[in-house]
């Protein structure tokens, strides 16, 4: 595609893209039953994404994404019913790094989340209610910039705004990291702030993580509750040597409200193995810790690759939670009605 601009003809392209996630899951809990259904956008998220990159000239580029969310099993969409929740934004890059602006993944999807193998291994398996954003979580009405990439290291910064009159503070957000890699090692950090979070942000203690005290607070099974802050410290690594690679992370999520804070830990250790180029085995290992209750989830994975796009799977999770939790695995399903719950899923996966 070309386009003229400032008397000269630059060159922009633009690419569609997507994937599809579909399959089968067991629960063998969800409100006092087992539940078999169709589920979708579990080892990968559906999407269907536009982006595009126009050269500017002088080093500088000009570039969009526009990306959506959405259910294979009834075609409605993700993120609220919104159009392009996933991404959408514009931006210019050059030799200093790339600034952008509009709804983007913050840092912690950046550059902590490939770490967190468990969720690779059965999709479900992020880390408890996602309280720590390693879903991929995003922030809207967001101004980012991420450094380039210097002997291995980049740093990148974000501010969200939380557009309320009269207030800088109310609903704002802001973001930073640090992700290096040398050789066989990768790394990354990252610290993220979220104000008075609500919409999709909001916190669900019962329906996230089984639990109907927090923060000192009773709170009802089908109600968020609303805290003063949420802030997420982020670590993990991976060490990846041949066929084998090895991933460790941890996270602390900070909440203050009603006059008192919490903090959930999170730990998690696990690996990938190629048995060949097409065959992947994946398994990790949670413990989590929040308000004297506890979570220890194992989770596991096998897909073969039918070509470069396509791909089919089996995984599994087990949770074991503290007595008084109604156990959920990675906020996916209907709370279970004992501190267990476990899931098989086969599906198959496609990309465009």
């Amino acid at each position: 595609m070309l386009s003229a601009g400032s008397g000269l003809v630059q060159a922009q392209s633009v690419t569609v893209y997507g994937a599809l996630d579909a399959g089968i899951t067991i629960v063998s809990n969800e409100g006092g039953a087992r539940n078999t259904k169709l589920d979708d956008s579990v080892s990968i998220g559906n999407r269907l994404g536009f982006k595009g990159v126009e050269d500017l000239g002088g080093g500088l580029k000009a570039s969009f994404i526009l990306e959506n969310g959405f259910r294979v099993d009834n075609g409605a969409l993700r993120q609220g019913g919104t159009m392009f929740g996933r991404q959408s934004l514009v931006g210019l890059s050059g030799d200093w790094g790339t600034l952008s602006l509009g709804n983007q993944y913050d840092f912690i999807a950046d550059y902590t989340e490939e770490f967190n193998v468990s969720a690779f291994a059965s999709g479900y398996a992020i880390h408890q209610g996602d309280f720590d954003r390693f879903n991929m979580d995003r922030f809207k009405n967001s101004v980012k910039y991420s450094s380039p990439t210097v002997q291995g290291f980049n740093v990148g910064a974000q501010y969200a705004f939380g557009e309320t009159a009269g207030s800088l503070r109310a609903g704002s957000s802001w973001s930073a990291g640090a992700h290096y890699t040398s050789g066989a090692f990768t790394t990354g950090l990252a610290i993220s702030r979220l104000n008075n979070p609500s919409g999709l942000a909001a916190i669900y203690p019962y329906w996230a993580i089984g639990v109907t005290q927090f923060l000192g607070q009773t709170v009802a099974t089908d109600a968020a509750l609303p805290v003063d802050s949420q802030t997420i410290v982020a670590l993990g690594a991976q060490y990846a040597e041949g066929p084998l690679a090895l991933m460790a992370n941890t996270t602390a999520t900070t909440f203050k409200g009603y006059g008192t804070e919490s903090t959930m830990h999170v730990y998690e250790v696990g690996g990938t193995w190629n048995f060949t180029p097409a065959v992947q085995a994946q398994t990790g290992f949670q413990h989590t810790t929040f308000e004297g209750h506890r979570w220890n989830q194992l989770s596991a994975g096998l897909s073969m690759a039918l070509s470069k796009r396509t791909a089919v799977y089996i995984s599994g999770d087990v949770l074991q939670a503290s007595k008084d939790v109604d156990a959920v695995i990675g906020y996916s399903f209907g709370n279970s009605t004992t501190n267990r719950q476990s899931d098989i899923r086969v599906g198959m996966r496609h990309k465009f």
